[in-house]
């Protein structure tokens, strides 16, 4: 009788557990549920509030864009007011990175031409004329069409400093006596040459020599491949040959490792070259022009939004 009563205690204990652990198991069950609802509940609140975050960001961004497009509006009305004369008599040639915008490039040459100077061609620098890859044989062209009796830079050694030396050399003309430093066999044999070498792309318009450049870029590449240093120093070494010469691009080209960075980076060239970081907008455009007030002048300038620009316009230089 005492070994069958112990067993039933031995069973009864037994089962007296297992409630116990079933208890647990529902009560588990049930406050995950709980706890469940209230994560839930709390992140369908988050979520309703970055809604409302996101939705007033947006409507706040709208309203800055509309502002941004009628300023652009009020400019582009007035750029005859602001730009008119400013370079009457002055001549200017227009280059192109491979990222710049078709529309960029629109805008800066109407600009130039409401300012009253004559643009005398539009010259497209290709992938290969930036690509480091492509140095030796660029130097090699470029070695083999320098005019008889005229001499590069001694410091232009690499693909960027020698085209833009070269190219200042025979397509802008001399600050001193506004003459052309070369004949227009010369100037067409390196066009066409480097334009057959895949490094220059233009129009059947003839490109004639001018007194002031223009290097259009757009808003950076995404990785250093060398392509912003190359036309920082191309930029820099048509300045030494030109009576002016400003690099326009948009806020990303101001940024790492991209054209305009470097060009405000290194203070021989930041003295030397203007550059304007937004042209994408009405005010870069009409500044890019109006900088060639201040070339004319000795002086250089930082222009646009980008980090380190000094101002965001300037005011017409006198006449």
């Amino acid at each position: 009788m005492g070994a069958w009563s112990a067993v039933i205690s031995l069973r009864h204990h037994a089962i007296s557990i297992a409630a116990i652990f079933l208890a647990l198991a529902v009560g588990v069950v049930l406050g995950s549920q709980t706890l469940a609802a209230d994560m839930l509940s709390g992140l369908r609140s988050d979520k309703s509030d970055l809604r409302g975050q996101v939705d007033a960001l947006a409507a706040q961004n709208e309203q800055l864009t509309g502002r941004l497009d009628a300023a652009d509006q009020f400019i582009a009305g007035s750029a005859g007011r602001i730009l008119g004369g400013t370079l009457a008599d002055r001549s200017v040639v227009v280059f192109t990175t491979p990222d710049a915008d078709p529309g960029d490039i629109d805008g800066v040459s109407k600009a130039l031409e409401t300012a009253g100077a004559a643009v005398t061609g539009r010259i497209a620098l290709t992938d290969s004329f930036v690509d480091a890859g492509e140095g030796d044989r660029m130097r090699s062209a470029l070695t083999n069409i320098v005019p008889a009796g005229a001499q590069l830079r001694t410091g232009a050694v690499d693909q960027g400093s020698m085209a833009g030396d070269l190219l200042g050399l025979t397509l802008l003309l001399d600050p001193a006596t506004n003459q052309p430093r070369s004949t227009g066999p010369e100037l067409a044999l390196v066009l066409e040459t480097l334009r057959g070498g895949g490094f220059l792309a233009y129009g059947d318009t003839p490109v004639r020599p001018a007194q002031l450049a223009v290097v259009v870029t757009g808003n950076g590449v995404a990785s250093d491949t060398g392509q912003g240093a190359t036309i920082a120093r191309f930029t820099g070494a048509v300045r030494a040959r030109a009576a002016g010469t400003v690099l326009a691009g948009r806020a990303g080209a101001a940024e790492d490792t991209a054209a305009i960075a470097h060009v405000r980076a290194q203070a021989p060239l930041a003295a030397t070259v203007t550059t304007v970081d937004n042209v994408d907008r009405e005010i870069g455009r009409v500044t890019t022009a109006l900088a060639f007030t201040e070339q004319l002048s000795g002086g250089a300038g930082r222009y646009g939004t980008g980090p380190t620009a000094t101002s965001l316009t300037m005011v017409a230089m006198p006449r």
